[in-house]
């Protein structure tokens, strides 16, 4: 995927999946943004190669949520 492509499908994602957060966690808007950013499933979504930007929002959500109860993550089948 062309880098302009990919990087305008992150745009459209992460926002999804920070919402979920802050309806999902005690987290504000910051904070939830933060602890996407640094979690192991957003370096995932960074690579392209991984796939995983192909997820949908809540896919992402749950794989973020897996990792915050249990300190890391599972891929889902579909990647």
């Amino acid at each position: 995927m062309e880098k302009q492509k990919f990087e305008a499908v992150l745009t459209l994602l992460i926002p999804q999946v920070i919402r979920l957060i802050t309806e999902h966690y005690p987290y504000d808007e910051v904070t939830a943004s933060r602890e996407f950013y640094e979690s192991e499933v957003y370096s995932s979504l960074e690579q392209e190669n991984t796939k995983v930007w192909h997820l949908s929002p809540l896919t992402l959500f749950n794989m973020f949520d897996e990792e915050k109860k249990t300190g890391s993550f599972t891929f889902p089948e579909e990647v």
